[in-house]
């Protein structure tokens, strides 16, 4: 079975087929870093890099593009009122992402464009829409470019949006522009805005539109057309929508197909800081909630499934990935960590399925249950069976307990040692309490140990110890 995606334009399921045999080129729109992530946010970088994996996995040469708007309206207003330079503010909120990426086992993008760092092909296209007389400059002066509606017969396809719908905005909107529904591809420079947050361009000193940044990015790291474009529902439009227009304006054919995830609700409203109910990472951190936690709790509804956050769902996704990191940490134990490689063929039909993470993250289920009977059984080649197909499932999900990025890699290898002594000192200690019935202190030493991350359960063969489960 061939992959098969969800392709927002056609609004069916369809056979992913890729424009070159053998590779793929995926555009994510990334972040606008006006201010740090949240896991909605994060809900993102989830989604893709396991459409990423599995791409990978299956033999494809992916080329994966996430962009980084470092300049827009929000990002200014921020800059004036603070009185911080927008880049500034922007390299530090960005700084802070990459480190959330990378605690989430978010793989690095191909390429990571900033807007800032591709004006010249912004202008190039802005000018090409122009000489095709899709766009004008404002007659005002203001040094405004807009993009004609009108001209592009299409608009509203990818949405389902009726443009004769759309009523133009309560304060009459910007009267530089032909028509209400025209949008911005160059917003020339304001008396209140720093000067340092704008360019120099052919129709004065501003700064780009959202929309053209990502037109304009996309064809310098992908050509003219490629296989994904990605993104939250919310911007389906009029971001995406926009995006489509200018491109094919401009005669770029563009994406190929449509993929966007749904979002991740507090309450009724989507998570956004705008409306002040956001969670970030740390918050989660301080519940007691581990990254990989956090990623597994992201990445097991399927990605068109909306998220409703409550600390309930998260802590039973922490406690249902914690019973596969048991049963890995067991079995590596009593057979090693093995060389996993291929996935059983139900897993791999569900991520076929339109990434069915759902259906895939069952299937992850029943080798645990089948690993724990093993194990019980002291079945060792059924521990190694189960073990490989479950490590080599995980790694497609990003979330295999032995990987380097939760494991700390050769820093904690160097410690276990030290650890390990110590935690046994300890079981000594409290097993001689055991022996003479001090059970008071027996469980003050299990308690320190759980307290320190260290938990301890008692098997016929002895003690046995882990860290990190709670």
């Amino acid at each position: 079975m061939s992959l098969r995606l969800y392709d927002t334009a056609t609004r069916s399921v369809r056979d992913f087929v890729p424009m070159t045999p053998g590779k793929v080129g995926i555009y994510l729109c990334g972040l606008t870093v006006q201010s740090t992530p949240h896991i909605g946010h994060l809900r993102s970088a989830v989604n893709y890099d396991v459409l990423r994996r599995w791409l990978l996995h299956t033999n494809y040469d992916v080329t994966f593009i996430r962009n980084v708007t470092d300049v827009d309206d929000k990002i200014i207003e921020k800059s004036v009122t603070t009185g911080r330079p927008f880049w500034a503010l922007a390299y530090e909120n960005r700084r802070v992402l990459d480190a959330d990426y990378r605690a989430l086992n978010v793989i690095p993008p191909t390429y990571e464009p900033l807007a800032t760092g591709h004006i010249p092909e912004m202008h190039e296209l802005i000018a090409e829409l122009i000489r095709r007389d899709n766009a004008y400059p404002a007659a005002g002066g203001s040094g405004d470019v807009y993009f004609d509606v009108q001209s592009y017969p299409e608009y509203g396809a990818l949405s389902g949006q009726n443009p004769d719908d759309m009523r133009p905005p309560s304060d009459g909107g910007e009267p530089d522009k032909r028509d209400y529904r025209d949008f911005a591809l160059w917003k020339g420079l304001k008396d209140d805005e720093p000067v340092e947050a704008s360019w120099p361009s052919p129709w004065g000193r501003g700064r780009p539109g959202w929309h053209i940044e990502c037109s304009a990015m996309a064809r310098r790291y992908l050509g003219d057309e490629f296989d994904i474009h990605g993104g939250g529902l919310d911007l389906t439009f009029p971001h995406h929508e926009n995006e489509i227009a200018q491109s094919r304006s401009a005669g770029l054919k563009f994406a190929r197909h449509w993929v966007h995830h749904a979002l991740l609700n507090l309450g009724e409203s989507k998570m956004s800081k705008s409306l002040g109910n956001v969670i970030d990472i740390d918050s989660v951190r301080e519940q007691g909630i581990r990254p990989a936690e956090l990623r597994y709790y992201l990445g097991t509804p399927h990605y068109r499934s909306r998220i409703d956050y409550s600390d309930e769902a998260l802590g039973e996704a922490a406690v249902a990935y914690r019973r596969i990191e048991s049963f890995v940490q067991r079995a590596v134990e009593i057979v090693g960590p093995g060389r996993p490689k291929d996935v059983p063929p139900a897993f791999a039909a569900a991520m076929n399925d339109d990434v069915n993470t759902s259906a895939a993250l069952a299937v992850v289920h029943d080798f645990v249950r089948e690993g724990n009977t093993a194990l019980a059984a002291s079945d060792e080649a059924g521990i190694r069976g189960a073990l490989t197909a479950v490590r080599a499932m995980l790694g497609v999900l990003g979330l295999d307990p032995l990987d380097e990025v939760w494991t700390g890699g050769a820093r904690q290898s160097d410690l276990k040692p030290v650890v390990d002594s110590l935690v046994k000192l300890a079981l000594e200690q409290r097993s001689q309490a055991r022996t003479r019935k001090d059970w008071a202190a027996a469980d003050s030493v299990r308690d320190q140990l759980k307290n320190a991350g260290v938990q301890v359960e008692d098997t016929p063969a002895g003690p046995r110890w882990t860290v990190g489960e709670h």
